[in-house]
């Protein structure tokens, strides 16, 4: 198991850094780096990257995401090698940000969707998405997401190759909708149209996690299939400025919704973001659903919520769910 691997090349990592080996070579310009820098992440994903990349053969056996199976325990021998042939590279690695794009979310977004439609009762949606990174949850109609009871309801097409099955536990009413319209912003935004975006993106996610892989590669799969939404390089209040100063047709929702980015926005963004959506709900339909934890830094499992704005009526916000890290299960109800 990799989270076996990774306690172990931790462990290792900690060890040649104090005997003056390349680790520390690698990383001797972030003695200084906060906590919050995930340095040890970086640089787990740089070496991701090269085994992703087939720049290091003989250590696909330890990473489950790869097939492998291989003892962690006898993991170091063999790494140890491959850092000192890649110094440069991992140096560059550790300018690389810690960056994710779980499409495991969008099976919560769709639930806060499907209310935000219901109590609307408008149907054609324009989705902006904030800290989007690869944009992946904008292509939420793209999915096959289901409820705990199979026989219960469905959304998404047939034949997606992304199939989130028992995605949603509890209550759901499930709404047609239709999207006509999706972007997003991220501060850096990452092209899922590229072999260099999609690897970026991969190399992040923990290897024993496998199967937060296998609903990566598929939406990734659709991402270039579809076509991949746009994704602003630009922050969330600025940005958002933009596109909620045009309205759209009467009969069309507009939906901003986020998912574990607020726990990254300072104070006052997350205070702009917020009196930009209430200022356009009083000009336009609005709906906000978001993904966050409740406080900052907190153990607290991340709560669903909609807010639902309408011109001279009073905001109606309500909590549907909690929702595990990584979006699945929903607990509709919790």
């Amino acid at each position: 198991m990799s989270r076996g691997l990774y306690a172990a090349l931790l462990t290792a990592m900690a060890d040649d850094w104090d005997a003056g080996g390349v680790v520390r070579t690698i990383c001797q310009a972030w003695e200084d780096a906060p906590p919050g820098a995930f340095v040890q992440l970086r640089l787990l994903a740089g070496i991701h990257r090269l085994v992703l990349t087939g720049q290091a053969p003989e250590l696909v056996p330890f990473y489950p995401n790869l097939g492998g199976t291989a003892d962690p325990a006898a993991a170091w021998p063999l790494f140890q090698p491959v850092l000192a042939a890649h110094v440069a590279d991992l140096q560059a690695a550790l300018t690389v940000a810690p960056q994710t794009n779980e499409p495991g979310r969008a099976a919560a977004l769709l639930v806060g969707l499907f209310e935000a439609v219901r109590r609307s009762g408008l149907s054609k949606v324009r989705l902006f998405e904030p800290g989007a990174s690869a944009g992946l949850n904008l292509l939420v109609d793209r999915y096959r997401i289901g409820g705990a009871d199979p026989q219960s309801w469905w959304s998404g097409p047939a034949e997606s190759v992304l199939v989130m099955g028992d995605a949603v536990q509890g209550p759901v009413t499930p709404m047609p909708f239709t999207v006509v319209e999706r972007r997003g912003c991220d501060l850096e935004p990452v092209d899922a149209s590229t072999d260099a975006g999609r690897i970026r993106l991969t190399s992040f996610v923990w290897p024993y996690q496998v199967q937060r892989h296998d609903r990566l590669r598929a939406a990734l799969q659709i991402a270039v299939s579809e076509g991949v939404p746009i994704v602003d390089r630009a922050d969330a209040s600025s940005w958002l400025a933009g596109q909620l100063s045009v309205a759209p047709a009467p009969d069309v929702l507009t939906v901003v919704w986020h998912s574990v980015t607020r726990v990254y926005w300072p104070a006052e963004e997350t205070t702009r973001v917020g009196g930009l959506i209430a200022a356009a709900g009083q000009r336009m339909p609005l709906a906000h659903v978001a993904m966050e934890y409740p406080v900052a830094e907190s153990a607290r499992a991340a709560e669903l919520s909609v807010s639902v704005h309408s011109p001279g009526n009073p905001v109606d916000t309500e909590v549907l769910a909690t929702v595990a890290d990584h979006g699945i299960p929903v607990r509709v109800g919790a």
